[in-house]
């Protein structure tokens, strides 16, 4: 791939990390404590852990990402808690399972932050290297390639390329080859990984402008601020986060509808000179106006990039569109008809893999030790790649040290339902995590992944004894108030009809249980105070599980049963020799989708796309007879 350059054997290590942006960030770290000898290179040592998008990080479905990562023993739960400048809990009108938090991050301070953080990591070196190379034996990789020639051996290739891999950025009739904010593309590789057969594609993402604070008219927006009690996102993190920053809003209208009507001939999107797939969950504003043709405006979310810039990011109003057709949008905001536009918007097409040809372990099916992550397996967003980094590199490092893989299931968590949606069912758009994904959202809640996942990041070695035995002793306090609510009685008496009648639920006709009490929907936990005696000393985390483990007992209990269902089918495994073309009965497209991804039980075959249950019975009947 490199003519003319002289390669020279520049050493060796365990794994090879191609990458630095939240899914590289993750696959390093991981193998690296877990004591291998890692090497993470990235184009740019300036833009580990940028986000070029928006800066923040969390939000619906996304926040229970980073908390069940943080669970396992990841580390951008502990880094958004050290440069996030304003949080807020999203869904807090809905029920618990969908409340998601999301904080605004001081970019740069973000990156300061990760960037330290390998950079202490023991086990663990980064390099500024552009890889255009992977050499394989015998179909397991071997070293990698540097372009300036320098070949390091190694055992595993994580690959988290982002959108670098063949990038190519677009504004308007400007075309060029581009990673984000541009930053140098990754072309010699994306090419090299087709040479090797990889199933690879074309997908697309945006974002918007940016500009300059002191040219923008707050007085016309309206104030979002933070949460007045902040929640952070580690459950490690001691201290309070605080609020040290205020969005704002605003909103599109008839004008700006009619200036991206009247230029739609100049929109890469309608031109058809954008190739790539882009996300159906994120569109651009040009979309949005052609999509929804009634809709007199669009919300806009004008976030800060952080405490020591005057840059704002419009959150919502990502385009393609040439920088003067922007710019004259930008003009017919409220608050920003003046406003000077820093960053124009852009659209970023790039390669990606098909993730059918991963294994639930993220490792590819055709070359042994080579893995994916984040947007290279064809998701979207910074957390969605964190978590699959963590996984990827979690992975990579078990298989060298020859213990038995990591993998979640959609039981589990959503990390899980991520990895089996994408390496199961595939994506035709980037795939972005939300709460309808996953089946099982009353039980896998933000505020039990601790719960849920600390024992799993402590059996894989990332997690401390001090910190599992912490977990197991909140939810011991847990069980034992839970307990203590159900044998403690009160008579009925006039002072609790009074305090029930104000909250807007009936007295009891006879003596009642406290937890009876708080399993209704309009009573919490504070509310009984005063006729709980001998109520304990708790911490609001300990007694916020204990008022949703009772008001929601019914649901869990059913949740549960489902789960115990879908473990049942899980066990059922498929022998990995199996030929779908001998199994009689079989639909052709469920022998062509079985035998393309080839799945380990009869629970991930009963997901696959296009295999029917009758399908699966087949199957069962055939596994059966051929025991």
């Amino acid at each position: 791939m490199n003519e003319g350059i002289i390669q020279f054997d520049a050493g060796r290590c365990d794994v090879a990390v191609i990458g630095a942006g939240h899914a590289g960030i993750e696959a390093s770290l991981a193998p690296a404590r877990l004591g291998l000898d890692t090497i993470c290179f990235t184009i740019n040592l300036d833009s580990v852990g940028n986000m070029p998008c928006n800066p923040a990080i969390g939000g619906t479905g996304k926040g229970h990402l980073v908390r069940e990562l943080d669970a396992l023993g990841g580390e951008m739960a502990k880094a958004a808690d050290k440069a996030c400048i304003q949080y807020r809990m999203l869904n807090t009108g809905k029920g618990p399972a969908v409340h998601s938090l999301r904080a605004q991050a001081d970019r740069r301070r973000y990156q300061e932050v990760m960037k330290h953080t390998l950079e202490l990591q023991e086990n663990l070196r980064v390099k500024q290297a552009e890889i255009t190379d992977i050499i394989t034996e015998n179909g397991t990789v071997s070293a990698v390639v540097t372009a300036t020639g320098a070949v390091y051996a190694c055992r595993a290739v994580i690959l988290a390329t982002g959108t670098y891999l063949a990038g190519r950025t677009i504004t308007g009739e400007a075309i060029r080859s581009s990673g984000p904010d541009g930053l140098a593309a990754s072309v010699p590789l994306g090419l090299r990984l087709r040479e090797m057969g990889l199933p690879m594609r074309r997908f697309k993402t945006g974002t918007p402008p940016r500009v300059n604070a002191r040219s923008v008219d707050f007085s016309k927006m309206e104030i979002q601020r933070g949460d007045e009690k902040t929640e952070p996102f580690s459950f490690s993190t001691a201290e309070p986060v605080e609020n040290r920053a205020v969005c704002y809003l605003t909103y599109t209208n008839e004008q700006t509808h009619a200036i991206i009507r009247e230029n739609l001939g100049r929109s890469p999107i309608y031109a058809g000179v954008i190739e790539g797939t882009g996300p159906r969950y994120c569109p651009s504003i040009e979309t949005k106006v052609m999509t929804f043709p009634d809709k007199q405006r669009h919300q806009l979310f004008v976030e800060p990039m952080g405490l020591n810039t005057e840059e704002l990011y419009i959150q919502g109003f990502s385009s393609s569109m040439p920088e003067e057709i922007q710019i004259r949008m930008l003009h017919t905001l409220p608050g920003l008809e003046h406003a000077e536009m820093t960053r124009c918007a852009y659209a970023i097409e790039y390669d990606c893999i098909d993730p059918t040809a991963l294994r639930p372990t993220l490792e590819c099916k055709q070359i042994r030790g080579l893995y994916g992550a984040g947007q290279f397996n064809g998701s979207s967003g910074y957390e969605e790649a964190a978590v699959q980094g963590f996984v990827a590199g979690v992975n990579a490092a078990l298989k060298l040290l020859d213990r038995e893989p990591f993998i979640l299931r959609r039981s589990d968590g959503y990390i899980g339902a991520l990895i089996d949606d994408l390496v199961t069912k595939g994506t035709n758009e980037p795939y972005r995590m939300m709460t309808s994904r996953s089946e099982y959202r009353l039980l896998h809640r933000q505020d039990n992944a601790d719960e849920r996942l600390t024992e799993k990041g402590f059996a894989i070695g990332l997690i401390s004894r001090e910190r599992l035995d912490a977990v197991r002793a909140k939810y011991a306090a847990v069980d034992a108030e839970i307990r203590r609510l159900e044998s403690t009685h009160i008579a009925p008496s006039q002072r609790l009809a009074d305090v029930l009648d104000s909250l807007g639920t009936a007295a009891p006709q006879s003596g009642t249980s406290l937890a009876d009490l708080l399993r209704r929907p309009q009573v919490g936990y504070a509310d009984i105070a005063e006729f709980d005696r001998s109520r304990p000393s708790l911490s609001p985390a300990v007694t916020e599980q204990v008022e949703i483990r009772l008001k929601y007992e019914g649901y869990i209990k059913r949740q549960l049963r489902q789960i115990d269902e879908f473990a049942r089918m899980e066990s059922r495994l498929i022998p990995e020799d199996i030929d779908y073309s001998k199994v009689t009965g079989l639909r052709l497209e469920a022998r062509e989708k079985l035998s393309k991804i080839r799945p380990e039980n009869f629970g991930r075959a009963g997901r696959i796309s296009g295999v029917s249950p009758a399908d699966i019975s087949v199957l069962m009947i055939y596994t059966e007879q051929n025991r």
